[in-house]
């Protein structure tokens, strides 16, 4: 394609939504991180390395009896709370502005368990109720 030659209607994204489509058989409840696996379908978020976390949802979208793309999900970033988790995992303050990881679509942790984890986003603050997580 050839560079401009005059004005040109360029589209723009808020940048805190995005609407992916769900797979075949798909649920994801409102509230839960959500991730894009490896096909490009938004799934719960979960301990598996290919996926990659976007944010949290919106709604919850049911695509259990839908064929892949049949219905999406409004996915936000932003900063939100989540679960701490347990014992050598647990989230202290000291992790702030560190990476932290899933462990399910609802749960965060300090370390990517060897490498079985994916990133969930960084640590924003850390409070008695859980671990605030800012979604990029």
């Amino acid at each position: 394609m050839a560079a401009t030659t005059g004005p040109r209607n360029t589209p723009a994204a808020l940048g805190d939504m995005r609407k992916p489509p769900l797979p075949a058989a798909g649920k994801i409840n409102q509230g839960a991180m959500v991730q894009i696996n490896a096909a490009g379908y938004a799934v719960p978020a979960s301990a598996t390395i290919a996926n990659v976390t976007i944010g949290r949802a919106d709604e919850g979208v049911d695509n259990t009896a839908g064929a892949n793309g049949d219905k999406s999900i409004t996915v936000r970033r932003g900063v939100f709370r989540y679960a701490n988790s347990a014992a050598g995992d647990l989230i202290a303050r000291t992790e702030i502005g560190k990476t932290v990881y899933v462990v399910d679509d609802q749960t965060v942790a300090k370390t990517n368990n060897a490498g079985a984890r994916p990133a969930a986003g960084i640590c924003f603050d850390v409070d008695a109720q859980g671990v605030w997580v800012e979604f990029a």
